[in-house]
């Protein structure tokens, strides 16, 4: 059958006004986010994006992922269809908010939800119902319960994102993560993030026809993003030189990570017992409390967080200048 020119010139012409839009698209979201231009990882992903394969996309944290994939992801979602047409997989409720914030203030005319554990799951059902969002970003765990309750219709989710995948893997949620992927019968496309490279990645994810973009480059990292120090304690009990390390550095934003909740507690008791103000940030703790330690960290009216490896990953912290990480002996 041979197709005649008008038609020819029409899809040439369709296909020319759908790529204007989506760029303008992007120039939009860039100005709303104050941003000048895509980094190079970026720009990537969006093109690798376009072919219509599924995406491993692996990168730094901090290198700007997070729009690596909303950005592509926003250009594929279908205006004027009604469900959820894509689902983002989060380790933690904190990225998931954060997300659900970078999503909200890109201005689109689609709308996210994010759902996590902490709060009641009904609450974020009539929210589910009330703004009919385009895409839901959640934990895998919380992710199931509205599953396994048809509190959304799974069958118009096509589009899965898997962010700080090696992350959700590392903190227990493959089993989860299967569930979730199991309840999507019409998933079309897959993206999954991470900022270290899997030896493998497991079946149940389903890619297929993947394109892998790494970004990783180890020495790279260690020359232009850290510098390395050891402080060395003249006592195995750590404490008294954390505290003496922290009070050289003054008011400059620090990080001190611990192995364990257990720690996280110690050290935050001990620090305060010596008028030493710190905030704590760990899994065990209570939703609002999490927030509130973050919201402070954040806003610059508490200069030292201990945490576990819990902020490791994915949270946007401005202005963190230092880290600490205590070794076992402080444990």
């Amino acid at each position: 059958m041979k197709i005649s020119p008008v038609k020819v010139n029409f899809y040439r012409a369709f296909s020319l006004l759908l790529y204007k839009t989506k760029m303008n698209m992007i120039e939009n979201i860039l100005a709303n986010l104050k941003i000048e231009r895509l980094n190079p990882m970026q720009e990537a992903s969006i093109n690798a994006w376009k072919e219509g394969k599924d995406l491993i996309l692996l990168s730094p944290t901090g290198s700007g992922k997070t729009l690596a994939y909303l950005l592509p992801l926003v250009q594929s979602l279908k205006p004027g269809i009604t469900g959820v047409q894509a689902i983002v997989l989060v380790p933690s409720r904190e990225l998931a908010l954060q997300i659900d914030q970078v999503f909200k203030s890109m201005n689109t005319p689609f709308k996210a939800v994010s759902c996590y554990g902490g709060r009641p799951a009904m609450e974020e059902h009539r929210t589910i119902k009330g703004v009919q969002p385009s895409v839901i970003i959640g934990t895998p765990g919380r992710m199931n319960d509205h599953l396994s309750k048809q509190n959304f219709d799974a069958d118009t989710v096509t589009t899965l994102v898997i962010d700080e995948f090696d992350k959700c893997l590392e903190f227990g949620f493959q089993e989860e993560m299967a569930t979730v992927i199991g309840q999507l019968p019409n998933l079309q496309r897959r993206f999954l993030l991470s900022a270290t490279d899997a030896e493998e990645i497991p079946q149940f994810t389903g890619l297929d026809k993947t394109i892998k973009l790494n970004f990783l480059n180890p020495e790279e990292q260690l020359t232009h993003r850290l510098h390395l120090y050891k402080v060395l304690s003249p006592e195995k009990d750590k404490l008294e030189t954390l505290y003496k390390l922290l009070c050289t550095l003054g008011s400059q934003s620090t990080l001190v990570f611990c192995n364990h909740r257990e720690s996280v507690e110690r050290v935050g008791k001990y620090l305060q017992s010596q008028k030493f103000q710190c905030g704590i940030f760990h899994g065990g703790m209570e939703q609002d409390d999490r927030e509130r330690s973050l919201y402070k960290f954040r806003n610059g009216s508490c200069h030292v967080l201990i945490s576990t490896d819990l902020a490791a990953r994915g949270l946007d912290i401005p202005r963190n200048r230092e880290c600490s990480t205590l070794s076992s002996a402080c444990q």
